[in-house]
């Protein structure tokens, strides 16, 4: 045997030895969720006008979810992904918590983090909660979270970090709500909050013990819009950058998703020069589709994405607003780099990546809803996932469920008013897209350098642009901005797989699908936990009780 043979040998030995090593130890698990981020503001689903080199780079050498299901609105997904239920489940199917309202995801439900810390994790979360915070019972540290560093309500402005919140004509509630556990963060006052969010995601991972696995749950502001008179706000050199995008909201809107991407890519070359990334399981997804116009609350909060090529925005049943962007990536897939049309739902997080940390999942509750994907992840087998209930808003009165490749909705969004198209911003010239940029990106360089370092697959430029064009939806007919409903007046059936983008209702051609899917929303209709909205306490939430800041209220 040659000298040669030894060392590759060796070599051999020791690099396998170092990977079974890597996986004996629990994953790090890394879930950054975008607030309100249309399908077609990430350049990775084949759009040209908002580079996205960061988050490109991610999903060319992992996994593009391009089936991935989440909730119409953020307050009902986030339950979704916390608890592992359906909302119907535990009455959070209905409108986002409002800041002044005394309701929160009910304390019966686990919450993922409390599953991973019994694992031995840390759980830290930095950003968005809106997951209740009228009594402290509600709120991230009694919710299996060690730290957390954000706002509790659902929006602030990027600068100032106050919420506005406005329920009549007589009634305005107005605070500062960034927080560092318990107690207000008035130092942050005028730092841009998607940098703040990742200062602190930085701090975190390099303070991190390497002997004990971490969960970080990155729940960023962006790209939702802000207040009324500041919807949107991103640095002006970062605006500038964007002079092609003609429509100076969009410009702006633009800025904003640059500078989430530039997060990701500094969160991943911390964890790679931390010597985390190698055994690191990293999620990236939005929480729903894009507010591209008013919604039916006054006032709305329009933040200018686009859904493109989808039907709907935030707040319908309609693809635009509930099939998200979603990747996944880890060194531990044994497959290469590809695009997923398997069928995933939101709550499908929670026992997948508790299986994906080492648990067993047939020790969780029997009434979870989300079903684990890991298999299909790591192996690519078959999803075991056949259906998924969209939702159902029993006071809205409409519902939607997918099975195969069919796709029912029923009742209409917001009296009607939301069930045009509303998919595709004003036509601009955009710059031809450019590989060298994800190639230049700290993502990219950072996993390069891991995959020369344990021999892991890695994406060429030439098979980059092949997942690029296997993630891009195509419709038959580009639809015009203000198309009406396909089936104004009755039930919508839509086949997928032929029609991605509802464009043609089969409802009443195929009566035999229409009634299976009925009879399926009929169950599920009869297992719904009804909403638990309550009104709204101005008095006792007014922020000014509490220095000016949003804080509990019921003690």
């Amino acid at each position: 045997m040659t000298r040669n043979n030894h060392c590759f040998i060796i070599l051999y030995l020791f690099l396998t030895s170092y990977m079974l090593i890597v996986s004996c130890q629990r994953p790090n698990i890394i879930f950054i969720i975008a607030d309100d981020m249309g399908w077609n503001d990430l350049s990775f689903h084949g759009s040209n006008e908002i580079p996205t080199p960061n988050i490109d780079a991610l999903a060319y050498n992992g996994i593009i979810l391009n089936s991935m299901y989440a909730q119409p609105v953020c307050t009902p997904s986030r339950s979704a992904l916390m608890t592992g239920k359906y909302p119907i489940h535990n009455g959070m199917q209905g409108p986002p918590i409002l800041a002044a309202e005394p309701r929160g995801v009910p304390l019966t439900e686990r919450f993922l983090p409390e599953y991973l810390r019994e694992l031995g994790y840390s759980t830290k979360a930095i950003g968005k909660w809106h997951l209740g915070f009228f009594k402290k019972e509600y709120t991230p540290l009694y919710r299996g979270f060690d730290s957390h560093f954000g706002y509790l309500a659902g929006i602030v402005s990027y600068y100032d970090h106050v919420l506005n919140d406005q329920y009549s004509r007589y009634a305005e509630l107005s605070g500062h709500d960034m927080r560092r556990n318990s107690s207000s963060a008035w130092d942050t006052v005028g730092r841009y909050a998607t940098d703040l969010f990742t200062d602190e995601a930085v701090r975190l991972i390099e303070n991190q013990p390497l002997n004990k696995p971490m969960f970080l749950y990155m729940a960023h502001l962006a790209v939702h819009s802000g207040n009324r008179g500041k919807l949107l706000e991103a640095p002006q050199e970062t605006i500038n950058q964007f002079q092609y995008i003609s429509d100076p909201n969009r410009r702006t809107y633009a800025a904003m998703v640059k500078k989430l991407d530039d997060s990701v890519g500094t969160v991943i070359s911390t964890l790679q020069k931390r010597g985390m990334l190698d055994n690191s399981i990293i999620i990236f997804m939005s929480d729903n589709g894009a507010p591209t116009v008013e919604y039916g609350r006054t006032p709305g909060y329009p933040n200018w994405g686009s859904n493109y090529p989808f039907r709907g925005t935030k707040h319908t049943l309609w693809e635009g607003g509930v099939k998200v962007p979603c990747i996944i990536w880890s060194p531990l897939f044994q497959q290469n780099p590809r695009v997923s049309l398997q069928l995933m739902h939101i709550s499908d997080w929670l026992p997948t990546l508790y299986t994906a940390a080492g648990g067993d999942a047939s020790r969780l509750p029997l009434n979870l809803d989300g079903i684990d994907q890991w298999s299909m992840i790591t192996h690519n087998t078959p999803s075991r996932r056949s259906s998924v209930l969209i939702n159902i808003d029993e006071e809205r009165r409409n519902a939607a469920i997918r099975k195969g490749p069919w796709k029912l909705i029923i009742g209409k969004s917001e009296n009607g008013t939301m069930d045009g198209y509303y998919g595709q911003i004003q036509p601009t010239k955009v710059p031809p897209f450019n590989f060298n940029a994800i190639v230049e990106s700290k993502t990219y360089q950072s996993l390069q350098q891991l995959s020369r370092n344990s021999f892991l697959p890695f994406s060429s430029t030439f098979k980059m642009r092949s997942l690029r064009q296997q993630a891009t939806i195509r419709c038959g007919v580009n639809l015009g901005p203000m198309s009406p409903s396909p089936c104004p007046n009755g039930p919508c059936l839509f086949n997928l797989e032929n029609d991605p983008c509802e464009q043609v209702n089969v409802a009443y051609s195929r009566q035999d699908i229409s009634s299976q899917l009925y009879d399926l929303l009929k169950f599920y209709r009869s297992t719904l936990v009804p909403q638990i909205n309550k009104p709204v306490d101005v008095l006792q939430a007014d922020p000014k009780r509490f220095n000016d800041t949003w804080a509990p209220w019921i003690f």
